[in-house]
């Protein structure tokens, strides 16, 4: 198990400095990454979360449920943290797109997508462990699909491998970004998977100043 960094707090009710676990509910590089900007320090957990979309459940539920979940799943070992949870699900023609997992998978997904948009829906959830507060946001990133052809997709996942942990095999930070032609979002960090525009705000909320 990780160790839990702490991180400054600074009350709303007082000057005094007090301190208060950070964890994110995720094992994601790719969220790691995006939550490191801010500056802050935290621990990266492993969360339990079956992320097998209910029957019927649309893409934006299944991204809010599954970070509620994932920050929920830490919180009776970390009761004192302030918990993060993130997921995102891609959404076309109704139907849900995960994280491929396989090649064949991937290339599948991405002949489908070819010269299509689709909808990213990235859930973020704040957890006061303690109290069971929760602060929940998503984010909702529409991105349109280059045409491509196979060689194209073949070549993007020969160099691109970390494109398969990936919702829609879409790795925009990458090699991903020569798949799209436009994308629409509030908050370009939200496609790679943690909306940092909402999280700041929400750390606020919760006492935690970035630029303190």
């Amino acid at each position: 198990m990780h160790d839990i960094i702490r991180v400054r707090l600074v009350s709303k009710k007082s000057s005094t400095p007090d301190m208060t676990p950070l964890v994110l509910a995720s094992t994601s590089r790719f969220r790691r990454e995006l939550l490191a900007r801010l500056g802050l320090p935290f621990a990266a957990v492993a969360p339990v979360c079956d992320e097998t979309p209910l029957p019927g459940e649309h893409a934006a539920a299944t991204a809010s449920r599954l970070a509620s979940v994932k920050a929920r799943s830490l919180a009776h070992a970390h009761p004192d943290a302030l918990i993060i949870g993130s997921d995102q699900v891609a959404l076309l023609d109704g139907q849900q797109l995960g994280k491929p997992g396989s090649h064949a998978r991937a290339v599948e997904m991405l002949q489908t997508m070819s010269g299509r948009t689709l909808e990213f829906h990235t859930a973020l959830c704040v957890l006061h462990a303690a109290s069971g507060r929760e602060q929940q946001h998503t984010d909702i990133t529409r991105v349109q699909m280059r045409t491509l052809s196979d060689g194209q997709i073949h070549a993007y996942l020969s160099r691109e491998p970390d494109a398969l942990l990936c919702a829609g095999a879409a790795k925009s930070e990458g090699l991903g970004g020569a798949l799209i032609a436009r994308i629409d979002s509030s908050d370009p960090n939200a496609l790679i998977g943690l909306p940092l525009f909402a999280l700041v705000g929400m750390l606020q909320q919760e006492g935690i100043e970035v630029l303190a």
